[in-house]
């Protein structure tokens, strides 16, 4: 593995699954990382260090751990991987601790997490879409089932240096001229699968090898993507409502074994992302007209159970 020679020193703000597996992935090439998480968490790795339990090996890692967002004040880069429910507040709290030079960048589920970062904050937060199904069984614990790949900003002039950077840790990273259209690809298949595994507490795989389940997926799918195209939007390769029905089953064989972030949020009693997904879709309809009655119902059922949980955080 390379060492810390050359390497900008990274903080991952939000330090759960997507952030631990890709904070993991930097530490175990060598860059100087510190996670900010929760007490528990950050307590375990600092304790025995973060168990990355990847599909491709299994070791346990020492990056810095910290439940201190004033940590990131010696970063380089900061990885902003916090749920959507708490990105404006984070934001506002991240401004002023920033070095100067530091560049954040959005590995968040939803659309437009980089322009609400910036409107809360002033910070010119670099969007991502992310890939990765990854959990947090035990704390300080990483499991990742499938995929962990990234697409950034091909306009941008800050997005070369960092998509190296993140090549050189093992994760596959590739540019975008179209970065709107991709994140609402990764939306169109967040909304057609993650509320349906939540709701049926199943698995990717166990959605598609339902016939009914199957149905609703491809209902979302064509409303998301209808609202896109009423916003201007053009998701690369699925201009053919076919491909984008095509395209939610393959990412579903990919991470069969998967509970979406939703289901694992739900399991634990806590509030998810739905207003950034399906909720999202169903608000943006109604401005434009559009119908999406089963956007909007599964929008619904998710918040009515979350009426029932301890803590919505």
């Amino acid at each position: 593995m390379p060492t810390t020679t050359n390497w900008p020193t990274f903080a991952v703000v939000g330090a759960g699954a997507v952030g631990g597996y890709f904070g993991g992935m930097l530490a175990r090439a060598g860059a100087p990382v510190v996670l900010i998480g929760r007490p528990g968490f950050a307590d375990a790795v600092n304790r025995s260090g973060l168990f990355l339990d990847s599909i491709h090996f299994q070791e346990t890692l020492h990056p810095e751990a910290s439940s201190e967002l004033s940590a990131v004040s010696r970063a380089d880069i900061v990885l902003f991987c916090v749920k959507t429910t708490g990105t404006a507040r984070t934001a506002r709290e991240l401004a002023p601790l920033l070095s100067p030079q530091a560049i954040v960048v959005s590995l968040q589920n939803g659309v437009n997490n980089a322009e609400e970062i910036r409107s809360a904050s002033g910070i010119d937060a670099l969007p991502a879409v992310v890939y990765v199904a990854a959990s947090v069984p035990l704390a300080g614990s990483i499991r990742h089932l499938g995929r962990g790949d990234l697409v950034l900003d091909g306009k941008d002039p800050r997005s070369t240096g960092i998509a190296d950077l993140f090549t050189r840790a093992g994760v596959p990273c590739r540019l975008s001229d179209n970065i709107e259209g991709e994140l609402w690809t990764k939306l169109i298949w967040n909304c057609a699968l993650n509320a349906v595994s939540g709701l049926g507490k199943v698995t990717y795989g166990e959605i598609i090898a339902s016939a009914d389940a199957k149905q609703v997926v491809e209902a979302v799918v064509y409303e998301t993507l209808s609202v896109a195209r009423a916003k201007g939007i053009h998701p690369p390769g699925l201009e053919d409502p076919r491909a984008a029905l095509a395209g939610s089953f393959k990412i579903a064989e990919q991470m069969s074994g998967t509970r979406s972030s939703t289901a694992q949020d739900m399991a634990r009693g806590k509030g998810t992302e739905i207003d950034s997904l399906n909720g999202y879709v169903a608000r943006q309809g109604a401005q434009l007209g559009v119908p999406t009655p089963v956007n909007h119902a599964l929008y619904t059922l998710v918040k009515l159970q979350e009426l029932s949980f301890p803590t919505i955080i």
